[in-house]
This record gives structure tokens, sequence and C-alpha cells, in this order.
């Protein structure tokens, strides 16, 4: 065979072949096309309901002074989980300065092969303490931790039982779980009673519930729910994201507030909010329970270890509310200085005493609005929507922090009556 037939006979099956792909091409390049179109779709309907959530940028630490970009001077923030000023405590930044210098960057691993540091252990210890539990079992946030208790703790012969309003990560823990599951209205007690009724024929039942609601501040009835999960046989767990640090007498969260922590069974929290504000989150209840979820929850075995310096800022967090509570301690008359202002303002505020402050105002683009418009104020709010909140219930959620001086909370109310005024909130 000649040099150019073999060439031809080579070139055949090429030239048969790159149709086929560009075939394929196409198709996949179309498939892609009409995936744009739908996504697209999508967000030009956020767009239009003025549901839309833009991220600022902060050019400064976390705190109650921050710059903002493409603000000018500073501004004061009132919607970070900040709540007790530790996210740029001096102490804890230096903590996790001497913990990155002593155990590194991170771990690299898991907990169970070689991702466990003495460190690690030394938290756990401390927050178990603080919450007078037996044990504790961090994870890298408290959404993992909801993720990988239900379907751990239950099977299909039990159920758990759950407020309507639980957060999103509560619930999404629950559906990975096989247990059946039972929803009640939101704090109420006689439809509780009537749902662990009909669960008495499961082998474990497991009352869940925020201790504190993060849209709306309000506080879940925990006295009622205890003395009713005793009474049909069930264990109650709350999550207490909102709460740990600065409710109750000694900051150790809703359970204290309202007398109950020896009938709370199992707490999950976060050490992302009041506590130093960097990342993870745990879970603080009997040890068997712990044992068991070192063995088998999935966020657990397959994420990587929290990073020494985020560990060592919660340590100090977590030391320095143990040794006092004159930061929890602070909360009350500011959050009741904000709350009682902006009320005779003529603003509806949600909830009761929590530093959560939800600034009713029901339409998404009216709150998105005067969001913007209170940062032109020197004011950093932000306006929470559908699927935040449900729809017609659209707020500016207020969080106030020991941080904040009584001038700061005054300067924000004063803004809001300028801007309410402006939209026609108040007169």
């Amino acid at each position: 065979m000649s040099l150019a037939k073999a060439a031809r006979s080579l070139a055949r099956p090429v030239r048969g072949v790159l149709p086929r792909c560009s075939g394929a091409l196409t198709r996949s390049y179309a498939a892609a096309a009409a995936a744009r179109a739908v996504l697209e779709g999508e967000l030009d309907s956020i767009r239009a309901a003025g549901t839309w959530k833009a991220e600022r940028i902060i050019t400064s630490k976390q705190g109650p002074q921050i710059s903002v970009d493409g603000s000018r001077g500073t501004i004061l923030n009132f919607c970070a989980n900040n709540y007790l000023g530790l996210s740029s405590h001096p102490e804890v930044v230096q903590a996790g300065i001497e913990a990155l210098n002593a155990y590194g960057a991170g771990l690299s691993s898991v907990r169970f092969i070689c991702g466990t540091q003495d460190l690690h252990k030394n938290l756990e210890q401390k927050l178990a303490e603080f919450h007078e539990r037996e044990d504790c079992i961090l994870y890298a946030s408290c959404f993992d931790a909801n993720a990988g208790l239900f379907e751990v703790l239950l099977g299909p012969d039990d159920a758990v039982l759950s407020d309507e309003l639980n957060h999103a990560s509560i619930i999404d823990g629950i559906r990975l779980c096989r247990a059946k599951r039972l929803r009640y209205k939101h704090m109420d007690l006689n439809d509780l009673e009537n749902k662990l009724r009909e669960a008495q024929s499961s082998r474990m039942r497991l009352v869940v519930t925020d201790g504190v609601f993060s849209m709306d501040g309000d506080v879940a009835p925990l006295q009622g729910i205890c003395s009713l999960a005793e009474q049909y046989g069930a264990m109650v767990f709350i999550d207490e994201c909102h709460a740990t640090g600065f409710l109750g007498p000694r900051g150790r969260g809703t359970d204290e507030l309202l007398g109950v922590m020896d009938r709370v069974h199992i707490v999950n929290s976060t050490l992302g909010k009041a506590l130093g504000g960097a990342a993870g989150g745990y879970t603080v209840g009997p040890k068997p329970l712990i044992d068991l979820l070192r063995q088998r929850s999935r966020p657990y075995l397959f994420s990587n270890s929290l990073p020494p310096p985020v560990v060592g800022c919660a340590t100090r967090a977590v030391e320095l509310l143990l040794a006092s509570n004159e930061i929890a301690q602070s909360m009350t008359a500011k959050t009741m200085r904000f709350r009682n202002k902006m009320t005779q303002a003529g603003f509806t505020i949600a909830g009761s005493a929590h530093p959560i402050c939800p600034v009713m105002l029901g339409d998404a683009r009216l709150a998105s609005l005067m969001a913007d418009d209170m940062l032109k104020l020197g004011i950093y709010v932000i306006g929470f929507s559908y699927p935040v909140v449900p729809k017609g219930k659209a707020r500016i959620r207020v969080q106030i922090s020991a941080a904040h001086t009584d001038e700061d909370i005054d300067r924000c109310v004063d803004a809001f009556i300028q801007t309410g005024r402006k939209h026609g909130v108040i007169s």
C-alpha cells in the first residue's frame, strides 16, 4: 500500500467520527444554554419580586462599627450575630493567633484519621462544662450538627415532633432520618400534646424546637414543652444558636433562662455567633449519644476538623463566659432601650425581650429600600423577605450587641424614624 493510500485509510474513520462529535457537542451546548435560560428566568423573578439578596462588602473587621465598600465613614452595624461583641475581642483574636502559631492553619484530615488535637478535646470539655452536660462533639457548623444528629438517634420505629417554624437546618436534618415526622403549630402546646398522643406507639419520641426563633426573636415555651415531654415519655432537643452565651443569668441559654436545664436532654449550638463568631457548631448531651455520633454522624466523619485558629478563638470566648456573666448581663437594658424607643416611634417590633428585634414591614421591596436608605444614614441593616421569612412578613431584623453604646442605639432609632417617615411607615 502506498503512503498516500495508507493516509486516506486512516483518515476515513476520523472523518466518520467528527460529525458525531460535532453533533454531541452541539446538543451539549444546547442543554447548557437551556439550563442557563431557566436559571436566568429564576433570577429575573427574584429581582422582580424585590427579594434579591445583594451581598454588601465589608472592608474592616466585624464589630459594632465597620467600614463598607462604597460607603463613606464609619457605619454602625446592627445586623450581626455578634451578640457579645467577641468577634474582634482582643483576647479572642490573640488566642486565635497563638493557636495558629502553635498548631498550624489546619489538619487536612477528618477527626478520626489524624484530625484531633488536644485543643479540640479541650474545647469540647469546656462546652460540656458550660452547658452542664456529660459530653460534647464539635462540627464544622451547627447546620452540620443538625444534619448529623437525627438520622443517628432516630430510626423507623421512632417519632420526631418538630415546631413548624424551626430553622432550615433542623428541617433538613429531620428529612435525613427515617422516623415518623409530626409537625406541631408554632409554640402551640395544645397541638404538641395532640401530636404526642399520636406518637405514643413509637419506640422513642423526640420533641425538637429552636430555643429562640431567629426571625422573630420569640422564645420557645420550654417549661410547658418539658412538662408535656415528661407526661408522654419524650425527650427534648433545643437548638440554641441564638441564645448561647447571653440568655439566662449566666448566659447558658434558653434552658437556663426558663429553669429547665436538667429537663432538656440534647442541645445543639454554634460557635459562629456569640462565641467568637468564626465558625463551628456542636452537640452536647448524654455521653452514649456523643460516642455514637462520633461513630456514625456523617457530617462529623466526612468533614475536616475545625481549624486550630477557630478552636483557639472559641475556647477563649467560652473561658471568658465561664469566668464572668458581666457581658451577658449587659444585654437586657440595651435591648429594651431599642425596643421601647422604636415602639414609641410607631414601629411594630416582633418578639419579646430578645436582642433580635424584627422591625415588621410586610412588603419585601419596602424592606429592601428602607435598608438601603438606612445605609446612606450610616446604619447597616438588611431586609429579610421570602423565602427566609413567610410571604407578606418581610422585615428588617435588627440585632443588638453588648458592644453597642446607648448613643449607637439612639442613632439607629433616629435613622429608622427618618427612613420610616420617608416611606410612609410611620407618621
